[in-house]
């Protein structure tokens, strides 16, 4: 199993202050930043382009920017992405004619590749192209706007996504992004991920150390 990851998700943070909000919850113990990339088409909500990455890069934020690409069409958007400083760029199959070329795409341009399945996804989309892939996002809401409750149905499906990560032999990352808090972070870690997203229940709180530090307390706990 990897590292333990916890990426929260701008998408809750001061926009009016971004720069010090990523400083502040990355001093307070976060592992990665992740962005919550919305068109307006693919989902229905708009929120932000490469041209934010490139200014948190430019503001001196040297983590890794892990990108989740709610757009459709998607691959005009990764190569600005990769030259904005991604990371990482995650991507749902519905928003691709071709899968595995937009894998190809990504890692083209030296980033890691992910592929996202939404509640309602079936996980056989996987057994082509995971072993082509960095990692594997569970959405556990329906994308399009945060603050939503985690769907249990999803501790299921990261099972066998696990499952199916372990026969690969391959250190790819199970993500898992919607409604994680400290309070639901074991049963999810028990259930396979090693990634967590987590926005509202991060960026709302008002320590963001301690809302940290009990997640990966809760998951050190359940991997003994």
């Amino acid at each position: 199993m990897q590292s333990t990851v916890i990426a929260p998700s701008i998408l809750s943070a001061n926009f009016a202050k971004l720069g010090e909000e990523v400083d502040n919850v990355l001093k307070a113990g976060a592992d990665w930043v992740h962005f919550d990339v919305m068109d307006n088409h693919y989902v229905p909500n708009l929120t932000i382009g490469p041209m934010v990455c490139e200014a948190l890069r430019k503001h001196g934020v040297t983590a890794p920017i892990d990108v989740h690409l709610m757009v459709e069409p998607v691959d005009r958007i990764v190569p600005d992405f990769a030259k904005a400083g991604a990371t990482m760029i995650s991507f749902h199959p519905e928003a691709s004619a071709h899968v595995h070329r937009t894998i190809q795409l990504i890692r083209s341009h030296g980033c890691q590749a992910g592929l996202v399945l939404n509640p309602a996804t079936p996980v056989d989309v996987l057994d082509w192209v995971i072993d082509d892939l960095d990692m594997v996002l569970l959405m556990s809401v329906n994308p399009g706007f945060g603050g939503q409750s985690f769907i249990p149905s999803a501790l299921e499906k990261l099972r066998r996504v696990r499952r199916m990560i372990d026969a690969t032999g391959k250190p790819i990352r199970l993500e898992i992004d919607g409604g994680v808090k400290a309070d639901n972070i074991a049963e999810i870690a028990a259930a396979g991920a090693d990634t967590f997203v987590a926005g509202s229940a991060i960026f709302n709180a008002s320590d963001y150390a301690d809302v940290i530090a009990r997640m990966k307390d809760a998951v050190a706990q359940v991997r003994g």
